[in-house]
């Protein structure tokens, strides 16, 4: 299925970037997270789309009931095969980020089941070896997309992309440090989220919000600091996703 033009995946992104094309299921609003994480989540939402739609002409050529519905962990496995064909064309495919990252960065500093963390003092900003934790590889990154337009002082972009010894698929992050005065109370947060157009979900966690459009989830304590310079909360990590699927390039 590798038949992708990357040159005029370039195009696009430098389309997207300059403002002439569009990810339609994003807002204007939103299109500034998009362009915030930088030229190669672009990439990346784009070799998504492209390979969604390959699959989909291709189940419909066999199929015999029209369109036929293709399971998203297959949809996610050819996703991270044409992204890693995509970025290793390009030379942002890292063969051994842990070594990199340690070298760069010393030892890692904290690990959760989405992102490993890596900080040297007085970078001013923290790297995350980030998995997907989605249906898809490219909700993953509209997650980053859409974290980006929320939470801008948290803004995180793509710099590369890597797999784990044992095969995972990460994207690699750089993120503003922020220093930690102290955790958000649950007050905190949900003010945070009610500015932002959410409201609590009713889901009886407690950390959990929605909007017309979006998910917000995993808006816990651990998630959401309270900054030491400003006295402001800040969200540094939390599920986000849209309400429902919309069509990718317009």
């Amino acid at each position: 299925m590798n038949d992708m033009d990357y040159h005029d995946i370039d195009k696009q992104i430098n389309d997207i970037l300059y403002g002439s094309r569009n990810f339609s299921q994003f807002s204007e609003s939103e299109h500034a997270g998009v362009c915030s994480a930088g030229a190669l989540l672009i990439g990346s939402l784009i070799v998504c789309n492209n390979t969604r739609e390959s699959l989909r002409a291709s189940s419909n050529v066999t199929g015999s009931q029209g369109d036929v519905s293709i399971p998203n962990w297959q949809i996610d496995e050819e996703q991270e095969k044409q992204v890693q064909a995509w970025a290793e064309a390009k030379g942002v495919w890292v063969a051994d980020s842990e070594k990199l990252l340690t070298d760069n960065y010393g030892a890692m500093i904290a690990q959760g089941a989405e992102a490993k963390v890596y900080y040297k003092e007085g970078c001013g900003a923290v790297i995350k070896a980030r998995t997907s934790i989605y249906a898809t590889l490219e909700k993953a990154f509209e997650a980053i997309a859409l974290h980006n337009y929320l939470f801008p002082e948290t803004a995180m972009k793509v710099f590369g992309f890597t797999r784990d010894s044992d095969g995972l698929f990460r994207m690699l992050l750089s993120q503003p440090y922020i220093e930690c005065k102290r955790l958000a109370t649950k007050k905190e947060i949900d003010n945070m989220a009610e500015v932002r157009g959410f409201h609590n979900n009713n889901d009886s966690s407690g950390v959990n919000y929605i909007s017309n459009r979006l998910h917000l989830e995993d808006m816990h304590p651990a998630n959401v600091f309270v900054e030491s310079h400003t006295g402001l909360p800040v969200c540094i990590d939390c599920i986000v996703k849209f309400r429902r699927d919309t069509a990718i390039i317009k």
